[in-house]
């Protein structure tokens, strides 16, 4: 939890820093989540596109960072349809200027897992609930605070010990303070708290919301950003979840993360109409108790690369390149990741289908000792992009996945993918999501991990209420059967209500 005396100077500081910029200061906007039916606001001021802003995508005025929400356009009654709508513009100040946004999570899911940890066992469930409720107060056009809340329970079989991601009474999920201002025509701004962080390539930095409590980060992040250009600095240390109440959610000690990362919006005009960005980082991710080889000791990982992503025509692509060097514990850390994700839409509307494939790499080597540690790390990547079970993660790994998406209905959206998966080094191991190695499988030379289908749909019942199913069957490979690990189904579906 935060001192009270640290958050108050922080704001402080936020404070001065949004009155100093004069009466042209404006909030900066941030959008929200696919799937859902809303219009979004519209800004008042344009700078870089709020959409590679780094705060996650928003579709129809919904966003996986509620904070992210711009709901401005409630002020008019005559927008409202429903008690919800009411809630996400309730003036304070009789000029409207001073109002505060609710939002609100209900997600009711189930899981099913056989030979969970890919061991010969009895199946696991997990029946799940999570329950967020936030706050966005914006004091004019120039400060905000926001604060939400979580809880997370889970009962059902074979479930072990829950973490604190999984089973907690109540959490502060987010708490920040924020001052937004606007300067020759340079917006800038600096947020100070708890907060999510999704400022990069989505396999190195995300919410994880697959988790039932999100993963969040304590520290500052501020930002200016031009018309087509932007650069974001960010001190952050993750949270350290207890599972009883919001007392036992700490900053983690022993991490921190900290960094830059630039944006560039390239030319419309380019390839007969586009939107594409490209955005270069520079990253550093300290952690006082690393763990590789069953070793533990201090690492200092330095990330240098570059995004590129967007849209040219009917390609989508996400293309990032980074490569990690540092030290951990007596080694030098040497690696790569390459993640090429791209799809193409067969058709001119949006619900048109899409076919894709990507393509990834993950150096891997050195986990056990020998010489330079080539295993790649992710900070806080999706955790669920290589496997819905959680076995698979991009340290050590080359994966192959063509993918085809389509709506059979026009409320409903599939999709389909088989991926081919092997170890880039045959003497480090195969890594699950969390980073732990699976046992013996570094001494087992064959490179073939396994292959994994998937299949998820994705069902919008209404503007605010969705279920999403999903189903993956993971063919263990010779790298993990030889080490006495077995194949793998996973069948999970939710059902999630959002205002």
């Amino acid at each position: 939890m935060f001192h009270r005396a640290s958050a108050l100077c922080g704001a402080t500081v936020l404070l001065t820093l949004a009155t100093a910029a004069g009466a042209r200061a404006q909030t900066s906007v941030a959008p929200s989540e696919s799937g859902q039916t809303r219009n979004p606001a519209t800004p008042t001021v344009t700078s870089f596109p709020a959409a590679a802003a780094g705060d996650g995508a928003t579709t129809n005025g919904f966003n996986l960072s509620r904070w992210a929400e711009d709901w401005r356009v409630m002020r008019d009654p005559a927008r409202r349809r429903d008690i919800f709508d009411r809630l996400k513009f309730l003036p304070i100040a009789a000029d409207g200027e001073v109002y505060l946004t609710l939002s609100g999570e209900l997600r009711l899911r189930v899981n099913h897992t056989t030979n969970p940890n890919l061991r010969d066992a009895r199946a696991q469930r997990q029946d799940i609930n999570r329950i967020v409720g936030g706050a966005d107060l914006h004091v004019g056009p120039h400060v905000r605070a926001f604060a939400e809340v979580a809880h997370g329970g889970i009962s059902g079989v074979e479930l072990g010990a829950p973490a604190a991601t999984l089973r907690n009474d109540l959490v502060l999920q987010q708490a920040f303070v924020e001052g937004n201002a606007e300067i020759d025509g340079v917006a800038i701004g600096a947020r100070y708290g708890r907060q999510e962080f999704t400022d990069g390539p989505n396999l190195l930095v995300s919410q994880r919301d697959n988790n039932t409590i999100r993963y969040t980060l304590n520290g500052v992040r501020a930002w200016a950003r031009g018309a087509r250009a932007r650069v974001d600095l960010f001190d952050l240390k993750p949270t350290q979840y207890g599972d009883l109440g919001t007392d036992d959610d700490i900053s983690d000690p022993a991490r921190r993360f900290s960094g830059v990362t630039l944006g560039f919006a390239m030319p419309t005009t380019w390839f007969g109409g586009s939107k594409l960005y490209v955005d270069p980082f520079l990253w550093r991710r300290r952690n006082t108790v690393g763990a590789w080889g069953g070793r533990i000791g201090p690492a200092t990982r330095y990330y240098v690369g570059t995004r590129i992503w967007g849209d040219a025509g009917p390609l989508t692509i996400d293309w990032t390149v980074n490569h990690q060097s540092g030290h951990y514990i007596d080694q030098d850390i040497d690696a790569w990741q390459v993640f090429l994700a791209q799809t193409y839409r067969i058709g001119a509307s949006k619900t048109a289908p899409r076919i894709g494939v990507h393509l990834d790499y993950a150096s891997g080597g050195g986990g056990y000792g020998d010489g330079k540690l080539r295993d790649a790390y992710a900070p806080f990547g999706n955790n669920i992009y290589y496997s819905y079970g959680l076995f698979l993660t991009p340290s050590n790994l080359i994966a192959v996945a063509p993918n085809v998406t389509f709506s059979p209905l026009t409320s409903v959206r599939l999709t389909a993918e088989y991926q081919l998966t092997w170890r880039d080094s045959v003497t480090d191991a195969v890594y699950r999501a969390n980073g732990q190695p699976f046992a013996g499988t570094q001494r087992i030379g064959d490179a073939k991990i396994g292959d994994v289908a998937r299949l998820q749909a994705v069902w919008s019942i209404g503007p605010r209420l969705s279920f999403t199913g999903r189903y993956e069957h993971l063919a263990a490979g010779p790298s993990l059967t030889r080490a006495g690990f077995r194949s793998s189904d996973f069948l999970a579906g939710w059902l999630s209500f959002r205002f």
